[in-house]
């Protein structure tokens, strides 16, 4: 059943954003209740710079449901226990890190009825050029095996029914450090109905990406072209 007390939950993975946090978190919240019955899910990931403290704090003031983590489990696995959380009949997924303007989301929330997942496309896309760079080389072998009807697979707003959550969390998980390049192409696979909007990217609020440094792009890169094929693979199975 979904649950009656709101539209709308916002699942927002976090790993060491105590910086900006908070301000992220009222940022949304201020710009979705508007209008909407909204809900947080935070899957906190073993943050050690008082991150969790803050939630903690912030759980006594706004609808916030936490998934906290003493150890470190990565995005894809946070992301996938916060789908496990949802309850409503709309999911939305953003990053934590203040890129994403909640101003775009009623463009989203607009197509709800028409589409099954709802994607972002950055443009322009504010992160560094070495991640832009490896993107986008990524993305050309990525379409020639997917045909994904999206510019931007990895861009991390998305607007999704409950539905779709529940049918894929289980299959994901094949690219840890590229989740939603994953999601894209399995629910495309799976035949979901998949649109996708301009949204402004905003630089990072504080701090400094942990994952996509220079030294880590080229194995993050042959990684996710081996997940490919898996992926491809357990699409031919079913």
């Amino acid at each position: 059943m979904a649950g009656p007390d709101v539209d709308l939950e916002v699942l927002l993975p976090v790993h060491n954003e105590a910086e900006s946090i908070e301000a992220t978190i009222r940022e949304i919240h201020q710009e979705l209740s508007s209008r909407l019955k909204v809900r947080f899910i935070i899957c906190e990931d073993g943050s050690r710079d008082g991150t969790r403290e803050i939630l903690e704090r912030l759980a006594q003031d706004l609808p916030l449901r936490l998934n906290l983590s003493e150890a470190r489990k990565g995005y894809s696995r946070a992301v996938r226990d916060g789908m496990r959380m949802l309850k409503a009949d709309y999911l939305l997924c953003l990053d934590s890190d203040g890129q994403c303007d909640p101003k775009d989301f009623w463009a989203f929330w607009d197509e709800r009825s028409g589409f099954d997942v709802v994607l972002g496309w950055r443009r322009p896309r504010a992160d560094p050029f070495t991640r832009r760079l490896f993107s986008r080389f990524f993305y050309l072998i990525y379409q020639l095996v997917f045909h994904t009807p999206a510019h931007d697979p990895s861009c991390p707003y998305v607007l999704m029914r409950r539905s779709v959550a529940e049918s894929l969390v289980e299959r994901l998980g094949a690219m840890e450090q590229g989740f939603w390049w994953e999601f894209v192409a399995r629910a495309y696979l799976q035949g979901f109905s998949i649109t996708e909007l301009p949204v402004r990217h905003r630089t990072r609020a504080a701090g400094a990406t942990q994952v996509y440094r220079w030294r880590k792009m080229p194995g993050i890169f042959i990684r996710h072209v081996a997940a490919i094929w898996r992926i491809k693979s357990d699409a031919l199975k079913t």
